[in-house]
């Protein structure tokens, strides 16, 4: 009779049980739960569905670390954007008495085959990626080994089968370029992030959308990618504000890259707001410190950190997500660094 009740999460089972009720040898199950590849598909499968059913590999890893740990991977960790992210997972994670270890890949939007090996050979409770995301066979992987994965990645276009949560990047490219023409700019520069990375040619298209709206040309000269950091908007500040026909506002696709377009501005001596206007990108703390304060676009970065943890642990315990895509709601945030140009005030 105790063979018949249903399985719970509490099960006591063991490598040894799961091989008598499937008819193994415990070796072969040892090799399912370490991913080889020298087992028949038949067995691979009948040992799994066992495995599930027992709720295995979650009892071993609580024994095995102590304390259940997600691991959250950054395509790179070097920001203050990155420190938002991590705020809104902590909080999550804490709450549910969870570890969290981090690693980041070197600026690579997917993990290296062995780095995949490394988090699975650790056995965290959950996956969590942020601004990359496995390869589909990598994806298969991580399910064969039951490891739950979520992604937090603004570019909108993220496989169906992912879960991922992000922000609405179009229209925050939309919100500040129709706050700089409502102040009435017309001659307007973007810099966004690189150019093969979505969440950027979403945010430069709803600056072109904006410059639609209005039946106004766009000068492609004034369309700029490059590097998210301050480096890169300072240098291609430097570009657009020594040219023969300087923009009077720049929308920057990053705080970073805002905070060197000021620096640039400085330089050449041009004053902010009054001989250009420049807006960010993300509302990090830090943008209200700045001289003068930034206008900027608010993205929920917390907030996208702190649901994609929740859809994690939610994935953990066995449950379903409603929905593969979840995009927050993106905010204009007006401060001291836009204002109208020179030339239309009275």
């Amino acid at each position: 009779m105790t063979a018949s009740r249903p399985i719970t999460p509490q099960s006591s089972a063991t490598i040894a049980t799961i091989a008598e009720e499937v008819g193994v040898s415990v070796a072969t199950v040892s090799k399912v739960l370490n991913g080889r590849a020298d087992v028949a598909a038949e067995t691979r499968a009948r040992v799994e569905e066992s495995l599930e059913r027992h709720r295995y590999r979650r009892r071993i890893r609580r024994q095995s670390l102590g304390i259940d740990q997600i691991d959250v991977v950054f395509h790179e960790f070097n920001s203050s954007w990155a420190m938002e992210i991590m705020s809104g997972v902590e909080a999550v994670a804490t709450a549910a008495g969870l570890g969290i270890a981090i690693s980041q890949l070197d600026g690579e939007h997917r993990p290296a085959p062995r780095r995949l090996d490394a988090l699975i050979a650790r056995r965290p409770l959950g996956l969590l990626f942020v601004l990359c995301h496995p390869t589909p066979p990598q994806q298969l992987l991580l399910t064969e080994h039951r490891i739950p994965f979520v992604v937090v990645d603004t570019d909108s276009a993220t496989s169906a089968s992912v879960p991922t949560v992000g922000s609405n990047n179009w229209n925050g490219g939309l919100l500040a370029t129709r706050h700089l023409m409502e102040l009435g700019h017309r001659r307007i520069a973007v810099i966004s992030g690189p150019r093969d990375v979505l969440c950027s040619q979403a945010r430069a298209a709803g600056f072109r959308s904006a410059h639609d709206e209005v039946g106004l040309t766009l000068d492609a000269d004034l369309v700029r990618y490059g590097s998210f950091y301050v480096d890169g908007g300072h240098a291609h500040g430097l570009e657009l504000l020594t040219g023969p026909d300087r923009p009077t506002a720049i929308f920057a696709g990053s705080d970073l890259q805002a905070i060197g377009v000021l620096r640039a501005a400085r330089q050449l001596g041009l004053r902010v707001p009054e001989d250009l206007s420049v807006i960010g990108y993300d509302d990090l703390p830090v943008a209200g410190w700045t001289d003068p304060p930034l206008t900027t676009v608010h993205q929920p970065l917390r907030d996208m950190a702190g649901t994609a943890t929740q859809i994690l642990l939610e994935l953990a315990r066995g449950g379903a997500v409603a929905t593969s895509r979840i995009d927050l709601v993106t905010e204009l945030v007006v401060r001291e660094s836009t204002a109208p140009p020179t030339t239309t005030r009275s």
